[in-house]
């Protein structure tokens, strides 16, 4: 992790910051200290989203902090203090809401990637608020930092074989168990769409395994797409759609951290991440538009377009995971196009047949800011699929539904897991925000692990 957590471990004192709605001429809230209501007044503070007001102190000291939450709070806004006040411990004072959260956007906005720059002194930190479990609050951040550190970094320094090594770090950390199948092995193991996929790359393709927990517990599998770079193959992307391609193993990262949660709780879970780890690259041996691969599953695919590789990926990677029939299966890609479309980036899709697992999530996304909007696995459209050199294209034939004809795609491979669940997202922030800077992000992952540690809480 390339942050420290901006914690303070005061168990008291710190600097008071106070949360306040406001805005457009909103009256401040009475219970604010008399000092910080007349300065308030006197500098026009009105508690508009983002805004700080300093309140000094008898001496010139900052004696407490105003920060305005605007008219539609959120407690993830608390992360933008982390940028904006001077050195210093502080705490959250007044009404703070959910402080488990505030906290939490706090840390996330501290972040900062720093591996290829000279590290910025952390400056505020923050003590909890009375109440809140720190051992959870960090594990929630450090989880995020993963996420982020693994999508920030750039190709030339993660690929198929550094992907590996940071699973096999993770497992070394909590005591899993790691094993990968690498290069031409893929064939002789069966996954020849994996192998299809990476063969053009210098860095062999590989499938990473890691398992943890008890082996009687219930099964639950993460996969992962974990595309290093994608420069669309033979279909290749122009320029500016290639720029960002590093994040392409969002996926991937997300699982990492959720997978890294559950194992810091201690869920009692057999926990199970696949991650198909590849390079999407070109050269004389890559595979081509036209090409009918065969898969894990037995099902027999047409290439409509090389640019379409991470559905190809999964599929066995999804074939291997089901054969275990796990209670709980879960897939995350920075998959389609057609999702940021329709959602934009700042709400992964997501496709389940289980209504009560997508009622849970919905309600977690919106208690925790970590939303997600559900689409339909509308199979009116699975004819779309349809090929008449294999059992299945995997691209759809007209320019529609293309995150659906996507997920349609990935159910063929899913049939005895007893719930499974696909997140098309996007993983990073292009413009910043009071939790999240530009970068590669974290998404879903906490709305999951509250669903998920509900179903199966730690002992």
């Amino acid at each position: 992790m390339t942050t420290p957590l901006a914690l303070s471990g005061a168990a008291s004192d710190g600097i008071p910051v106070y949360l306040v709605r406001g805005g457009n001429g909103a009256a401040l809230p009475p219970d604010l200290p008399p000092r910080a209501l007349a300065w308030a007044a006197a500098t026009g503070f009105d508690g508009r989203k983002g805004t700080l007001c300093p309140v000094p102190g008898e001496a010139g000291e900052v004696a407490c902090v105003l920060f305005g939450l605007g008219s539609d709070p959120r407690a993830l806004d608390a992360g933008r203090l982390a940028r904006l006040l001077p050195a210093g411990d502080y705490r959250l004072a007044g009404e703070i809401g959910d402080g488990a959260l505030a906290a939490l956007g706090w840390l996330l906005g501290a972040y900062r990637f720093e591996r290829y720059r000279k590290p910025e002194p952390r400056r505020a930190r923050l003590i909890p608020p009375a109440g809140v479990d720190r051992a959870a609050l960090e594990r929630t951040a450090r989880a995020c930092y993963l996420v982020r550190d693994l999508v920030n970094t750039p190709a030339s320094d993660l690929g198929p074989a550094e992907l590996e090594q940071a699973v096999r770090e993770l497992g070394r950390e909590f005591g899993a168990e790691v094993s990968a199948v690498v290069g031409d092995a893929l064939l002789a193991m069966n996954f020849p769409m994996v192998h299809a996929v990476g063969r053009a790359s210098a860095s062999p393709p590989r499938v990473v395994d890691l398992r943890w927990g008890g082996e009687a517990d219930p099964k639950v599998t993460l996969v992962g797409k974990g595309v290093c770079f994608d420069t669309g193959g033979l279909n290749i992307k122009p320029g500016d759609s290639m720029a960002l391609m590093k994040k392409d193993m969002g996926g991937a990262a997300n699982v990492l951290g959720l997978a890294r949660m559950i194992m810091a709780a201690r869920l009692p879970v057999r926990l199970r991440v696949i991650v198909a780890a590849v390079e999407n690259a070109i050269s004389g041996n890559a595979f081509r538009p036209g090409d009918v691969l065969n898969s894990r599953k037995g099902i027999t695919v047409e290439i409509g377009n090389t640019d379409a590789e991470g559905r190809l990926v999964l599929g066995d990677a999804l074939a291997w995971g089901d054969e275990e029939a796990p209670q709980v299966m879960i897939d995350m890609a920075t998959l389609t196009g057609a999702a940021r479309v329709a959602l934009g980036p700042d709400l992964p899709a997501l496709f389940t047949d289980d209504e009560g697992f997508a009622a849970e999530l919905a309600a977690a996304g919106g208690r925790l800011e970590d939303p997600m909007w559900r689409l339909p696995l509308w199979k009116g459209y699975a004819a779309n699929l349809s090929s008449e050199m294999a059992d299945v294209s995997h691209i759809s034939k007209g320019p529609f539904a293309g995150s659906i004809t996507a997920a349609l795609f990935l159910q063929k491979f899913v049939e005895k897991a007893a719930l499974w669940a696909h997140f098309d997202l996007f993983a990073w922030v292009a413009t910043e925000k009071p939790a999240a800077p530009v970068g590669g992000e974290a998404q879903c992952i906490r709305a999951l692990f509250e669903v998920i540690a509900a179903r199966y809480p730690s002992r």
